[in-house]
């Protein structure tokens, strides 16, 4: 299911979570939206997101000793 995304009047609403995800979500392939759990939907994801070019490598390690200088 593809969701609308109503025309915004001001900045609030502008910035508003729903109005962020509505572009993210409708370019979901509808495998992955139509998952019929969220169990389903999650692995569903990942595998979709897998295939796609990373943006954010969001499996990154941390690096901690940065922070532990800066203690």
């Amino acid at each position: 299911m593809k969701l609308f995304k109503l025309q915004a009047n001001k900045d609030v609403r502008k910035y508003n979570f729903t109005a962020r995800v509505v572009d993210v979500w409708n370019s979901l392939p509808e495998s992955v939206i139509e998952s019929t759990s969220v169990n389903a939907f999650k692995s569903n994801l990942d595998k979709y997101w897998s295939k796609q070019e990373v943006l954010i490598n969001y499996k990154a390690k941390i690096d901690t000793g940065y922070w532990k200088a800066l203690l």
